[in-house]
């Protein structure tokens, strides 16, 4: 049983989450451009110095919608010899230096929750847990601001998740060839002049890796995590480089039209219970599409595709006290049976989102679950060949 303090919590913040879903219901708007917060969330703004181990930097990829992006980037791709103090100062952030070999890292695209309707890839807790993720797993992590509901309703969250990775995809393939252009001319400066004086993003060009992605998903971010891989299946050789060696499921917010245990059990859960996430599903799926087995939602209705057997290693993370939980176990099963690596991860007396939330970021189990994970995933990133780049 949670302790008194975690329930008190959870209703007060159900009461609050109650009173958005409501004013997002009776306040419906259509929004193709959409938004990616809520101003009532607590945001952090970026800092592209080191700061704890990590700089950060935001980006606006599509002028044609709001699709944002945080990139996280750990201090351990700075080399010994680097003239960069990552104890001071910089005007402008942290620029790769020209002319020297830039250590490379996999890149983990980070999925937020909040229901497709609220949640940021910005706010204190996911900017916390991002960081946390960076130097755990000695990864570039790419936080996606996607279109949230009802302003941008599926499958706009979906499409954003798509474009990212295609996004990755060009970006690795124009740093390929601007270096490849340096090599020729001579022009030492190539992908690293300052941003916005070529399209090459520095940090990534720099030092990402896209030959080992991996997916990482908070809630319904699992479910775009999930949507992602399996375009990522489809699409095969049409994105290289980038390669996606795993993905990470946290708690996803799987539905279905036939209730399970713990939907009937744990209906009136803590922090999200049934009712209050059925409000959300509503916002998200348009009023014509709305269906408990719609494929946004589950994971395991017929004719989804691609096959279950060509998916990615898929850790799937669930919480004892979590009306959700025995859908992301039963996916996790199928998964197993078509003999991809998928393990399952229960953690006891947790709730859902009990290793995101920002009240509960400081627990063991918080603290512990970001330990597995990174335990798991550098399996999947461990280095192919040479650590550096010219």
């Amino acid at each position: 049983m949670p302790s008194l303090s975690l329930q008190l919590q959870s209703l007060f913040f159900k009461y609050h989450l109650r009173h958005q879903l409501q004013t997002l219901t009776q306040t419906q708007t259509r929004d193709k451009f959409g938004t990616t917060s809520r101003p009532d969330h607590p945001s952090v703004p970026a800092n592209p110095t080191f700061r704890n181990g990590v700089a950060t930097k935001d980006l606006h990829i599509d002028p044609l919608s709001s699709l944002s992006l945080r990139i996280f980037l750990p201090e351990t791709v700075l080399l010994k010899d680097s003239a960069f103090d990552s104890n001071g100062v910089v005007y402008g952030g942290y620029t790769p230096p020209a002319g020297k070999r830039h250590r490379k890292l996999p890149i983990m695209l980070q999925f937020h929750g909040g229901g497709f309707v609220v949640g940021s890839n910005d706010t204190s807790c996911n900017d916390m847990f991002c960081r946390r993720m960076a130097k755990l797993c000695d990864v570039i992590v790419v936080a996606v601001g996607y279109r949230l509901a009802p302003e941008s309703p599926y499958p706009a969250a979906f499409e954003d998740g798509m474009a990212v990775l295609s996004w990755l995809a060009k970006q690795a393939n124009l740093a390929a060839v601007r270096r490849k252009g340096r090599g020729n001319s001579g022009n030492q400066q190539g992908i690293f002049d300052s941003f916005g004086s070529s399209m090459v993003e520095p940090w990534l060009a720099a030092h990402g890796e896209p030959s080992r992605c991996v997916l990482l998903g908070v809630s319904c971010g699992a479910n775009i995590a999930d949507f992602v891989a399996r375009k990522a299946v489809e699409a095969g050789s049409l994105l290289d480089p980038v390669k996606v060696v795993a993905q990470v499921l946290m708690y996803p917010f799987f539905i279905g039209s036939v209730p399970t245990k713990s939907e009937i059990k744990l209906a009136n859960s803590y922090f999200y219970d049934k009712a209050m996430c059925m409000m959300a599903w509503k916002l998200f799926l348009p009023e014509e599409e709305f269906d408990l087995d719609h494929p946004a939602g589950n994971p395991l209705v017929p004719g989804r595709g691609p096959p279950l057997k060509t998916m990615p290693p898929t850790l799937t993370i669930v919480a004892e006290h979590d009306w959700m939980r025995d859908r992301g176990i039963a996916y996790s099963e199928e998964l197993r049976k078509a003999n991809v690596d998928a393990p399952l991860l229960e953690y006891k007396n947790a709730v859902h989102e009990f290793a995101t939330l920002d009240v509960l970021l400081e627990t063991p189990q918080a603290q512990a679950c970001a330990d597995d994970i990174t335990i798991w995933v550098k399996k999947y990133i461990s280095l192919r060949g040479g650590e550096f780049s010219y």
